[in-house]
Parts: structure tokens; C-alpha cells; sequence
């Protein structure tokens, strides 16, 4: 595995992803589950600055590096022995163990990146009022994850069958069973983005950790549900027969 890596532009991003889903394919590790997730959204994301769907697709490049490169930093310090963000520790941290099923792992990067890192990246890019002018292509990103979440859903279809098929009587059980919502944790993550771009930079140290310790809680609970909804997790436990690499292949598709 490679030392840290530095993303400019999406491009960059793409390229370091890869790298991260195909060590993890080598070592067989876990850490490539979220990898592989990022990476298809980040592909969506690449393919709609091409097609012109942004306003400012140049912006959007760069501030996709920089949400990137929050990961990737974090990533790094794990793998160093570092001490990254209590979220992406519980994150990182989960990816040893095998009690927690495949959407759990995803749920806990995304929150951690969304909850914690987006804020921060969109605060720190676009500081002052200026971020009330990222507001249009922020939102933007809202209909692709749909695309991207939706093809996620076929995928657990088939590596988690009884979440696929309770799913369907259910609707977005994935949602519901471990209590995180990607839409509802976007919204949230524009507010903080709104609040630390206007802050002090004493003022915005003080929010990021608040953020940190929020995230780190939502955590918890994507990995210890209130009851009934630990049962439900041990049946799906048992459903998912395929092995970490070959997780991986499906998911990077």
C-alpha cells in the first residue's frame, strides 16, 4: 500500500479510489466496502461535470478532491497508527470485525464522510456568504445519489438476500434498520456547512469536533440498533454467505 495520497481534481479522486478498492481486494480487507460505494458515486458525480448538469463544474471538480482527501487523510492515519476522527475510527475500526453486516460498514462512511467531512470541506471552499452560492449544485448531488443508492440496492439484493427481499415488503429497510438517512444526513450537512462558513476560525474548530462527536453517536447506534431491530440483523447475518472479496467484486462492479 502507498503512503498518503493527494487528490486535485476528480480525476484524482477516481484514480486514488481504485487504488483503495484493489488493495483491499489483495489484502481481502473490508476497508474497500465504502471504498467501492464512493467510488460509483464519485463516477456519477465525474460523468454529470461532463454532461454540464452543474453550474460550476470546475468547483465542483475541486470541491469533490477536497471531500475526498478528508477520506483519504483519514484512511492514512488509520493505516499508520494514527488517530483519525472518532467517527472514522468507529468506521475503520468496524471493518475488523465480523459481526457487522454489509450495510452497516457502508452506513458507518457514509455518515462519518457526510455528517462530518462535507461540512467541513463546503465551509472551508466556499467561506462567508460565499456559500450560499454552492447551494444549487449541493443540491444537485441529491438527485445522483438517488441513481447511485438505487443501483447500491440492487447490489444488496443479491449480496444480502434477506435485506434485499425484506426490502422490498418494507420499503428501505437499510434505511430504517440501522437508522441513518442519506437524504435527511445531506440536509443536515448544509446547515453545518452554512454555520461554520460564517463562524470564526476559533468558533468553527469548536463546531467540527460538536460534528465529530454527533456523527460518532449516530455511529454507535448504526452498529448497536435499539431492540427489536438486533434480531432483524442477526437473521440477515446469516443470509450473507459471500466472502469479503467477493463483496468487493459485486459492489465495485
Amino acid at each position: 500500500m502507498t503512503g498518503p495520497r493527494r487528490a486535485e481534481t476528480i480525476d484524482d479522486v477516481l484514480e486514488a479510489l481504485r487504488e483503495v478498492v484493489d488493495d483491499s481486494l489483495a489484502a481481502g480487507s473490508r476497508v474497500g466496502y465504502f471504498a467501492a460505494l464512493y467510488r460509483q458515486v464519485t463516477v456519477a458525480v465525474a460523468r454529470g461535470i461532463d454532461e454540464g448538469v452543474f453550474d460550476d463544474g470546475e468547483r465542483m471538480s475541486r470541491l469533490d478532491a477536497a471531500f475526498a482527501n478528508r477520506y483519504f487523510e483519514a484512511l492514512d492515519a488509520w493505516r499508520s497508527g494514527g488517530r483519525p476522527s472518532r467517527s472514522w475510527r468507529t468506521a475503520f475500526r468496524a471493518t475488523d470485525e465480523e459481526r457487522p453486516v454489509l450495510v452497516q460498514h457502508l452506513a458507518l462512511g457514509v455518515n462519518a464522510h457526510i455528517n462530518l467531512d462535507l461540512p467541513v470541506v463546503c465551509a472551508r471552499m466556499c467561506p462567508g456568504d460565499a456559500i450560499m452560492g454552492l447551494r444549487r449544485d449541493f443540491d444537485l448531488i441529491n438527485g445522483i445519489l438517488t441513481v447511485a443508492l438505487g443501483d447500491l440496492q440492487t447490489r444488496l439484493a443479491v449480496l444480502s438476500p434477506l435485506l434485499g427481499a425484506l426490502d422490498v415488503v418494507l420499503g428501505r429497510l437499510d434505511e430504517e434498520i440501522v437508522g441513518f438517512n442519506v437524504r435527511k444526513a445531506r440536509s443536515e450537512a448544509w446547515d453545518a456547512a452554512v454555520l461554520l462558513a460564517r463562524q470564526e476560525p476559533e468558533a468553527q474548530e469548536a463546531t467540527e469536533k460538536m460534528l465529530d462527536r454527533y456523527a460518532s453517536g449516530l455511529a454507535r447506534v448504526v452498529l448497536a440498533p435499539p431492540f427489536p431491530l438486533p434480531a432483524a440483523l442477526d437473521l440477515v447475518r446469516a443470509t450473507e454467505r459471500a466472502g469479503v472479496q467477493e463483496t468487493l467484486r459485486a459492489l465495485d462492479g
